[in-house]
């Protein structure tokens, strides 16, 4: 369904957060004066109010979505549950934002990437990597910029970043990136076999898979790909001790990297191997990874306040996210301060990694704190629980030693307590005494 389809529809858009509006925008580009209904709460839709062509109604029904012909649906909105499935059966049709724009481009040379984490990071990376080499480049998609903001403009290669929530809306990729695959998001997909399900779409789209050689059911639910390279195997990029090699041929240096931790290092080879898979010099491309600067919130040094450094790794949405932050900061005295929204998913393996290998100290906090704490066997090592955010840093604080490090990596959404990890990340910023307008948003979205 394409863009052009909607014109004598009778349309609705379901959602006026950022792929919402950027729907709205692109059809009021193409349909200036064409009725549109917006199911949103009240409060969201304000700065529309003066679209005398908008009709702005609650969330809907069954009924509501009945008088329309087809519904452009926001990610976050869960098709499973009612009253999506029974409109359907009524006859509405439901697409996307992005579902549009990939119908509107099939000749777009598009590299798509997905995975738990890193996600964000790997589909920055290839942006940068292949501007480095002259190709003007998109990027775009869940990583902060609506394709549909970008509708009508052109790029040699578009960089796409999909959620869980968008794998299945993807048209054709040429590339195709999978970083990894854990337990993410079942409060929207209900069951991590769905969760496992919807992510894999990806490869169904993808004329070239990328996938991770160290991730065991990734490998085998990928085995029958017609194109499938795998990287973090020796055969092709992998990490060997200090450095990113291509096979046999040391290429980087570890050290040269801005991106702390291994599990960047393994981003960095998601990264080289997709844009070799799309034709280009990974080789040469390699040497431009130093210049790539970190994402905000992504184990971000914020600095020393007195003797203790801060690091703000807000995005750090699930307990193995939290796992590679810790390992990333090996050696150190860390104070982690874990927990947020509540989405039901195992900590068992964060138990087993602290056991292991513990922190100076643990602060849980939010809606699923008491759980990770009940989930932590007698550990070696102190333990609080707390409300807020506020009171988990003024209690890392009290337990940090001199020349200790307070990590923020909650391993779980923000939810509870925050519009979004963003927002979480600048709270924490500010707590801990640094000027959160210093910590940008992130650069080199949209063509360049």
């Amino acid at each position: 369904m394409k863009l052009a389809d909607l014109r004598d529809a009778r349309v609705a858009v379901w959602g006026c957060g950022r792929e919402g509006r950027a729907a709205l925008a692109a059809l009021r580009r193409r349909f200036p004066h064409k009725a549109i209904t917006l199911f949103c709460p009240d409060a969201e839709s304000a700065p529309l109010a003066t679209d005398v062509h908008l009709d702005i109604a609650p969330p809907p029904d069954v009924g509501a979505l009945s008088q329309c012909d087809i519904v452009i649906k926001s990610p976050g909105i869960r098709p499973y549950q009612s009253p999506i499935p029974e409109a359907i059966a009524a006859g509405v049709r439901f697409t996307s934002g992005t579902a549009l724009w990939f119908a509107d481009n099939p000749q777009a040379r598009v590299i798509g990437v997905t995975g738990t984490k890193g996600k964000s990071t790997t589909a920055a990376l290839i942006a940068h990597l292949a501007r480095a080499l002259g190709i003007r480049t998109a990027l775009a998609g869940n990583i902060g910029l609506p394709l549909l903001d970008l509708d009508g403009q052109a790029a040699e290669l578009w960089v796409v970043e999909l959620s869980s929530f968008q794998t299945g809306e993807a048209g054709s990729l040429e590339v195709g990136v999978i970083t990894n695959l854990y337990e993410e998001h079942l409060d929207w997909h209900g069951t991590r076999e769905r969760y496992v399900a919807d992510k894999l779409k990806l490869a169904d789209a993808a004329r070239t898979l990328v996938v991770d050689a160290g991730q065991p059911e990734l490998m085998a639910r990928t085995a029958a790909h017609p194109h499938r390279v795998v990287f973090a195997d020796t055969a092709g990029w992998h990490v060997h001790g200090d450095a990113i090699r291509r096979a046999a041929r040391t290429v980087l240096p570890l050290a040269a990297m801005a991106l702390p931790g291994e599990h960047n290092a393994r981003n960095v080879c998601a990264a080289l191997a997709a844009l070799e898979a799309v034709g280009f010099d990974a080789i040469a491309a390699a040497s431009h990874v130093p210049g790539f600067k970190p994402l905000p919130h992504r184990l971000q040094k914020l600095g020393a306040r007195g003797s203790i450094e801060y690091v703000n790794d807000s995005i750090s949405t699930t307990p193995h996210a939290t796992i590679e932050a810790l390992r990333s900061l090996c050696g150190k005295a860390v104070t982690v301060i874990v927990g947020g929204f509540e989405r039901g998913v195992d900590w068992s393996p964060f138990a087993d990694h602290v056991a292991r290998h513990p922190p100076h100290a643990l602060v849980a906090m939010g809606a699923n704190g008491a759980r990770i704490v009940a989930s932590l066997p007698e550990p070696g090592f102190a333990v609080a629980r707390v409300a807020t955010l506020a009171q988990a840093l003024r209690c890392a604080q009290a337990a940090a030693p001199a020349g200790g490090v307070i990590l923020l990596s909650p391993g779980a959404p923000s939810f509870d307590a925050f519009r979004d990890y963003a927002e979480r990340g600048r709270e924490f910023a500010r707590l801990a005494g640094f000027d959160p307008g210093t910590i940008a948003s992130i650069e080199g979205l949209g063509i360049a």
